[in-house]
């Protein structure tokens, strides 16, 4: 281990204050613009990284309109109830298949690796989520992406990880295969199930695709959908707020933009030292 130089330790600083700085520009004009006011918006010709004027008119225009709020309730229960319905089944399926004496769990396993690889494509999966009557609800956002082959791989390593003696005394106390994982299994798998809940999280969360393919009424539309209606499209959100022009369309835009992005930012802070720990343990075997 040699001891970094005095040019390399600045050329990292520089590396990181560039990204930081890439990073954070878009960012923070996004905020600032959400606040600014139709003359900050006019004098800047764009962003508006810090508006001289600023007001909450974009927001209180979002929230009267209530379509964005609508649509944030409804992301907002997709997300959790994915989220947990996704956990439960993956880890099911992963305690099972990490267990050497379950019939048949090699075949699952390469079924599931499958579908890593290959992809039945849009129109049969389209057909498929309409003829089980999913069409146009919201069980249609959940269930095509319930398990994750990635996700199901590096649960499964990580319990398969654990020590087979804790498996063991269990067995020898009388503990069966359920006991022995909520008991055992899941309190020592903290870091990767808070690694595996926010990839699934932010999965259901940005659900635009599944959203566009198969919800046909926009009252049921989650954030997606509303960003791509009244920020991609263009759409004037302050129709919808009972007629009142409230706010700039543009600071209407990045508002929207806030509200999408900022329940993820919020979160990650508090999972982010499992990452390391969760994916790294969990993808040392195979």
């Amino acid at each position: 281990m040699e001891r970094p130089t005095r040019i390399g330790q600045i050329a990292k600083a520089v590396a990181i204050v560039v990204v930081v700085l890439a990073v954070a520009y878009p960012l923070v004009g996004v905020i600032g613009t959400s606040f600014a006011s139709q003359t900050d918006i006019i004098k800047s010709s764009g962003l508006v990284l810090w508006p001289d004027h600023p007001t909450l008119d974009a927001y209180r225009t979002i929230f009267t309109g209530g379509v964005v709020t609508r649509a944030l309730i409804v992301s907002v229960g997709i997300t959790v109830f994915g989220t947990l319905a996704s956990l439960l089944v993956t880890v099911g399926m992963a305690y099972g298949l990490s267990r050497r004496d379950v019939t048949g769990s090699r075949f699952i396993l390469m079924t599931a690796l499958f579908t890593m690889l290959f992809n039945a494509g849009i129109i049969p999966n389209f057909l498929l989520v309409k003829g089980l009557g999913l069409y146009d609800t919201y069980a249609a956002l959940v269930m095509p992406t319930l398990v994750s082959a990635f996700n199901l791989v590096v649960l499964r390593s990580f319990f398969m990880n654990l020590p087979e003696e804790l498996y063991d005394a269990a067995k020898v106390d009388g503990a069966g295969d359920f006991r022995i994982l909520v008991r055992i299994v899941l309190p020592l798998s903290k870091a990767v199930l808070a690694v595996i809940s926010l990839f699934y999280a932010v999965t259901y969360w940005n659900a635009f695709f599944n959203s566009l393919l198969y919800l046909n009424d926009s009252d049921k539309w989650p954030l997606p959908m509303v960003l791509r209606t009244y920020v991609l499209q263009g759409q004037s959100l302050n129709a919808a707020s009972a007629g009142e022009v409230l706010a700039p369309q543009q600071a209407v835009q990045m508002a929207v933009l806030v509200i999408a992005v900022v329940p993820i930012l919020c979160v990650y802070p508090f999972l982010q030292r499992y990452f390391t720990k969760g994916v790294l343990t969990g993808a040392i075997k195979g």
